[in-house]
């Protein structure tokens, strides 16, 4: 049975997936067996004395290692366990070989998992093989990297069922900022179907939201009064002002890849920060175009992975079971060939046999008849 696991390791929260045979969203009129197994921790590490790591735990004593996911960021944070100096791709490699381990050691189907992990799309090639590298130096070398945008467009083919070429914009609004990116969806895809290029921005999302809440509410009053100087009516009104404004972003995205918004067919909406229903609804109204989000937006991202995952191991199970079919006919084809050889053999040595009593007893013929004729001379 197939079985795939993805991984998106945010600056905020990492997401592990696993995604078994029906996982994902089954056909019309069957029924859907197993849902995803889902895992949402800190992205955070600590290290014991003994240098062995954790994910997501704030220790008692020392202090957790932070803001280290985001590689283009030259502030990012290094670590030294011991006589070891960690880059920040060594960080996530390392926070990958933690969730795999326990994912490995809870599932019987161990190494026949695929495993893929994400990145985020504005990566430079120096990035990720940088990323690969730091994975290649923890033995996980067989991992998958696939960048955020894709994986969320392989969730809404799967969700959504086969989709018609054309272009979806995934609108990734996470803890730390905005991402947008265009994606070619449907047949024909090419192998990078990003358009365009990904655009950032941490003007927008959770943080920044927060901090807009903060000022509305007035910094001069101590954080525990924040919630309570801000009523629901007031945070969702602030939130429409805040997505509002992030159009811009999406417009700018829009005029790199020298298209416009009519030439879009959805709207993905994925990230943490993207649960609210204000967020959906605000970007249907400015943006006049299908708006899909999925029941929990911060793991859309790391299902797609998942299920790119499990096809990656359904097609290495195939070309086993290819292999193992080439080889059984092989052998049928030898010991055919070696039984054909072996009747032939018997038939020539039947032959052989025949042939050579018949040479014998023509020769004891001619030597009677020799010996007949003495005796009568």
């Amino acid at each position: 049975m197939a079985v795939g696991l993805g991984l998106s390791i945010g600056t905020v929260n990492t997401v592990s997936v696993l995604a078994e045979e029906g996982s994902a969203k089954a056909p019309p009129g069957r029924r859907k067996t197993q849902r995803p197994q889902t895992i949402t921790r800190r992205t955070t590490l600590a290290f014991d004395s003994t240098g062995v790591a954790r994910v997501g735990m704030l220790p008692r004593h020392g202090r957790a290692v932070t803001e280290f996911a985001d590689l283009t960021q030259p502030s990012s944070t290094w670590a030294r366990v011991g006589n070891r100096a960690l880059a920040p791709a060594d960080l996530v490699a390392t926070v990958a070989k933690c969730l795999i381990g326990e994912v490995l050691e809870d599932h019987p189907a161990g190494g026949g998992i695929g495993i893929a992990m994400t990145y985020p799309a504005r990566y430079a090639d120096e990035q990720v093989d940088s990323l690969r590298a730091a994975l290649e130096g923890v033995e996980l070398g067989r991992v998958a990297l696939v960048a955020e945008p894709v994986a969320a467009a392989a969730w809404l083919e799967a969700d959504r069922g086969p989709l018609m070429p054309g272009l979806a914009l995934v609108y990734d609004l996470g803890g730390a900022g905005l991402d947008v990116t265009l994606v070619r969806v449907g047949a024909g895809c090419p192998r990078n179907p990003i358009v365009g290029v990904s655009l950032r921005s941490t003007e927008f999302g959770g943080r920044a939201f927060g901090a807009l809440v903060a000022e509305h509410a007035g910094q001069a009053l101590p954080s525990s009064s924040v919630s309570q100087s801000v009523t629901d009516a007031t945070a969702d009104e602030l939130r429409a002002r805040h997505i509002r404004e992030s159009v811009q972003l999406v417009y700018r995205c829009l005029r790199v890849a020298d298209v416009t918004m009519a030439d879009v067919d959805c709207v993905l909406v994925v990230g943490g920060a993207a649960r609210p229903a204000e967020v959906a609804a605000v970007l249907a109204d400015e943006l006049a175009r299908p708006v899909i989000t999925a029941p929990d937006p911060e793991r859309t991202i790391a299902d797609g992975a998942a299920l790119l995952g499990r096809r990656a191991a359904a097609a290495a199970e195939a070309a086993a079971e290819q292999r193992r079919i080439r080889r059984r006919r092989a052998r049928r084809r030898a010991a055919t060939r070696a039984l054909m050889l072996s009747r032939r053999t018997r038939r020539r040595l039947s032959r052989a046999v025949v042939v050579a009593g018949v040479w014998t007893t023509g020769l004891g013929t001619s030597l009677l008849a020799a010996g007949d004729g003495a005796l009568m001379s």
